[in-house]
C-alpha cells in the first residue's frame, strides 16, 4: 500500500480517522476512570498524552497508531487534515486529565470526577459525531488573533 503521508515523518498531517480513535479510546477509559473510582487510569491516559509520542517517534507511536498500522493497510489511506487542530484538542485534554488526577490525588473527588467527566463526554461526542471541542476552539483562537486558520499545505493524493 502506498501512503501520501508517512505517519513516521509526516507530522504536519494525519489520518482523519487516528483522532476519532483516540478519543474513543481516551473517552471509553475516562468514563471507565470516573465510573469506578480508579482515579489513576486518568493519570496513566494523561502521561500518555503528556509523553507527546506524536512528536518524538510519529503519530504512529500514540494510542492512534492502530489507525496507521493496522487499519491503514488494510484499508487504505483516510483523507488527510492538518495535525495542528487535533494537537492543540489533545492539549486541553491533557491539561484536564492532569488536573483530574491531582484533584483525586488532593482528595477532591467531586472536582476529579468532574474534570474526567468532561474529558470523557467530549472525547465521546468528538468520536461519535466529528465535532471536536478542541479543534474548533483551536480554529476560533486562531480567528479571534487575526490569524484565520489555514490548513497546512496537504501532499498531493497519488492514485
Amino acid at each position: 500500500m502506498k501512503r501520501t503521508a508517512d505517519p513516521y515523518r509526516d507530522l504536519d498531517v494525519i489520518d482523519s480517522r487516528a483522532p476519532r480513535f483516540n478519543q474513543a479510546t481516551i473517552g471509553l477509559l475516562a468514563a471507565l476512570a470516573v465510573a469506578t473510582g480508579w482515579w489513576w487510569l486518568l493519570g496513566v491516559l494523561g502521561a500518555q498524552l503528556l509523553a507527546r509520542p506524536d512528536r518524538l517517534a510519529g503519530a504512529s507511536a500514540c494510542l492512534a497508531s492502530p489507525t496507521s498500522e493496522l487499519v491503514q493497510p488494510r484499508f487504505g489511506e483516510g483523507t488527510l487534515e492538518d495535525a495542528r487542530p487535533p494537537r492543540f484538542a489533545e492539549s486541553r485534554r491533557r491539561g484536564l486529565l492532569s488536573a483530574a488526577t491531582v484533584a483525586y490525588a488532593g482528595g477532591l473527588t467531586t472536582l476529579g470526577a468532574v474534570l474526567g467527566g468532561i474529558v470523557a463526554a467530549l472525547a465521546l461526542l468528538a468520536a461519535a459525531t466529528g465535532f471536536c471541542t478542541g479543534c474548533e476552539a483551536y480554529k476560533l483562537g486562531s480567528f479571534l488573533l487575526g490569524r484565520p486558520f489555514v490548513s497546512c499545505p496537504l501532499p498531493p493524493r497519488v492514485d
